[in-house]
């Protein structure tokens, strides 16, 4: 959850210093981390944290969620030295970071604590009491914001009767085995629209064309995450209504598994939809409502035959058409996919399950 702060100037500036200096030695840690080939945060800690303490100015906790951050990032790859954009988020925990009722929060900063009023809406305001953990202190279009963690007790999750397959596709944003679509048009008149105008800006290139992108750029990503939150709610209230669980194919290489089958003139258009927040939004809202969500293998969905269960690259006729070479069997590509997710379910008892 996210609550807009409404720091005095004298707090943004405090704020401010503090980010740059926590992300500064984000990445003095992680050329050290790199050159060690270290990802032991407790090893690594032994190396940096007087000296970062020392240039940086960091409180002792600081340091510590500093250090931890920075081994949390390279452990993921250790390929790569992890970089920090020096607005990049600054983690809080309980040591540097507590409530004072429901309008105000403490803050620690280089400058020491400061009390920071915050904005919240009803929705908000009904789950302070729910916030727990750490928090990100983030910076957007010079606005300070706090992402608070929330432990919200996920109801029993229902025995479902059957199971809601989901195919995420080009044409549709998604389309489950029902054969209910969500989005498509709307959306891709929308894409075309921004795309167009952030063209013409470019092109432009003054001061007020730039600053008209980077507004244009926070319309897109409102607009993607409006999008992904109305397709999630949706799906997830079919769901628990006929008491089915959902399933989802794995989107790890999703744009490149999907691009190789995508027309040049369409791969904008594709890799410029946010599939991996749709699927988080669809997990934490699943585990909310107690929905099993199953995450499935997706080899061969789009090939198959959920009708005669007959696999051939050549039944997928075009991007949108499936018509099955052994038995005849047409029908929309994407709802013949979404059944044969559903499906896979069953066929796969070892599909792993989001707990959210």
């Amino acid at each position: 959850m996210l609550l807009k702060l409404a720091p005095s100037p004298e707090q943004h500036t405090a704020l401010l210093k503090t980010m740059h200096a926590f992300n500064d030695a984000c990445n003095t840690v992680a050329e050290v981390a790199y050159t060690e080939q270290l990802a032991n945060k407790f090893k690594l800690q032994k190396l940096v944290y007087a000296a970062i303490r020392r240039d940086f100015k960091l409180s002792s906790q600081m340091a510590i969620r500093a250090i931890s951050k920075t081994a949390e990032a390279y452990k993921r790859d250790k390929s790569i030295k992890p970089t920090f954009r020096r607005e990049g988020a600054v983690t809080y925990d309980e040591r540097l970071m507590s409530f004072k009722g429901l309008s105000e929060v403490s803050l620690l900063t280089l400058q020491g604590r400061v009390f920071v009023p915050f904005r919240v809406g009803e929705y908000q305001q009904s789950r302070l009491d729910a916030i727990k953990g750490q928090a990100d202190l983030l910076y957007r279009n010079s606005v300070f914001y706090l992402a608070v963690t929330l432990d919200v007790p996920a109801p029993t999750p229902d025995d479902p009767t059957e199971t809601l397959g989901v195919d995420l596709g080009i044409v549709n944003l998604a389309t489950d085995s029902t054969g209910e679509t969500f989005s498509g048009e709307t959306v891709e008149k929308t894409r075309q629209r921004m795309h167009s105008l952030r063209q013409r800006l470019q092109k432009r290139g003054t001061k007020s064309a730039k600053r008209h992108l980077k507004t244009l750029s926070g319309r897109e990503a409102r607009f993607r995450k409006n999008t992904n939150h109305v397709i999630s709610k949706r799906l997830v209230q079919k769901a628990k209504s006929n008491k089915h669980a959902i399933a989802i194919e794995d989107l790890r290489h999703i744009r490149s598994r999907t691009e190789r089958t995508v027309k040049k003139s369409q791969r904008s258009r594709h890799s410029s939809w946010a599939f991996g927040q749709l699927r988080m939004f669809l997990s934490y809202k699943a585990a909310l409502a107690g929905v099993p969500l199953h995450v499935v293998d997706p080899r061969n969905t789009s090939r198959t035959c959920h009708q005669c269960g007959h696999c051939e690259k050549a039944n997928r006729k075009s991007q949108a058409e499936f018509v099955c070479k052994s038995c005849g069997y047409a029908a929309p590509a994407d709802y013949n996919a979404a059944v044969n997710i559903s499906w896979a379910v069953v066929k796969q008892p070892l599909a792993s399950t989001l707990a959210g």
